[in-house]
């Protein structure tokens, strides 16, 4: 009999002991590396997604955005003030060089002597190419003689 509860306790605790042991070892190893492994897959594919969409999303709508808005800023202010100054010049310098002999009729002289208040045929030379000159002659197509 003692034989026989020997070798039951034996060949039950050693089946219990090993059956425990590698279905712990089994359930443990295979947990851990499920739970690291997906774990660890997911929290880097949604940190790396994440840090990708959101940086490069503000990186580029605020680099986009600030530069285009200073280059078409600049490139507005900066070539519509040149075109308009170089423009005007020409055209006005174009009036004045060119057009005077048709601007100064006998109606044309009355006309800027109302506006400017000179002796146009004896201050012509100082007058000429000012200010005041062009200002007149701009504003002429406003007013009549009569």
């Amino acid at each position: 009999m003692y034989l026989l509860t020997y070798s039951l306790t034996h060949s039950l605790t050693h089946s219990l002991t090993h059956s425990l042991t590698h279905l712990l070892t089994y359930l443990f190893t295979h947990s851990l590396t499920y739970l690291i492994t997906y774990s660890l897959t997911y929290s880097l594919t949604y940190l790396l997604t994440y840090l990708l969409t959101y940086s490069l999303t503000y990186l580029l709508t605020h680099s986009l955005t600030y530069l285009l808005t200073y280059s078409l800023t600049y490139l507005l202010t900066h070539l519509l003030t040149h075109l308009l100054t170089h423009l005007l010049t020409y055209s006005l310098t174009h009036l004045l060089t060119y057009s005077h002999t048709y601007l100064l009729t006998p109606r044309s002289i009355v006309l800027l002597e109302k506006l400017t208040g000179f002796q146009l045929v004896k201050k012509f030379p100082a007058l000429y190419g000012t200010r005041r000159f062009i200002t007149a002659v701009t504003s002429a197509r406003h007013l009549s003689l009569f």
